[in-house]
């Protein structure tokens, strides 16, 4: 793995400063830092508005400007609604270098209705990663009710990437989907969900998933270069 998506910082509901996080990152001898604080929709998260989403990319090009062996990767983790639309205009997230999109509310929709909307989700154009897919927090909450097949299904005709959260509390997607996404022939992102510099760390259960649901380097966006994956996730 060259570099780490799904890291969050003070702007949201992280505990450390974005600078903090990206030389936490480097002295992991990752080479970016996909940095995705949560959307206006996350409030109890701190979730940022679009004016307060522009003041963070201008913080991220000062970050950038200091370092010549490392860089920071602008993105947000943009709430899924419950229709299926996206927490942010599409101006603010076209301007992004990545999205990942996530469910965090409504958890008690029918198996139909979360299938629905996720899938309605994953054909936005500014929508590049699914975000922990089934919502389960391990020994605390149950996945929300979702048929993974069609949703993999749809990441594959949508050419979007599923994430392998690689957060102790989630490892979701289980290697056994995640063997099913290989299968599919579906990207996989693995990402640690980060809200602490020692967060970071967490990406090591992500790489042991990803080992026993059968991948190879070839099938993780995160062990290209930072433009290899941009050019992946910017394809028409």
């Amino acid at each position: 793995v060259v570099g780490v998506f799904h890291v969050h910082s003070t702007w949201s509901d992280g505990t450390a400063e974005i600078a903090d996080m990206a030389e936490k990152c480097r002295k992991m001898g990752f080479k970016y830092m996909g940095l995705s604080d949560h959307s206006k929709a996350a409030a109890y998260a701190g979730g940022l508005t679009e004016d307060r989403l522009r003041k963070q990319m201008r913080e991220v090009d000062e970050l950038n400007n200091g370092w010549k062996d490392f860089r920071i990767l602008k993105g947000l983790e943009c709430d899924i609604l419950p229709d299926g639309s996206m927490d942010m205009t599409s101006e603010i997230l076209g301007k992004l270098d990545f999205v990942i999109g996530s469910v965090h509310s409504r958890f008690d929709m029918s198996e139909k209705e979360m299938t629905d909307r996720i899938c309605k989700a994953l054909t936005n154009k500014h929508l590049d990663i699914l975000g922990h897919p089934t919502g389960r927090l391990l020994l605390s909450r149950e996945p929300y009710k979702v048929d993974l097949e069609r949703v993999l299904q749809e990441a594959k005709r949508a050419r979007k990437v599923i994430e392998l959260n690689a957060n102790p509390h989630r490892l979701d997607l289980d290697w056994v989907h995640v063997k099913r996404a290989h299968d599919l022939g579906v990207m996989i992102s693995i990402g640690p969900d980060a809200h602490s510099t020692q967060g970071i760390e967490d990406i090591v259960y992500g790489v042991a998933t990803a080992r026993r649901g059968w991948l190879s380097a070839g099938d993780i966006l995160n062990t290209r270069t930072a433009d290899e994956a941009l050019e992946w996730l910017n394809h028409d």
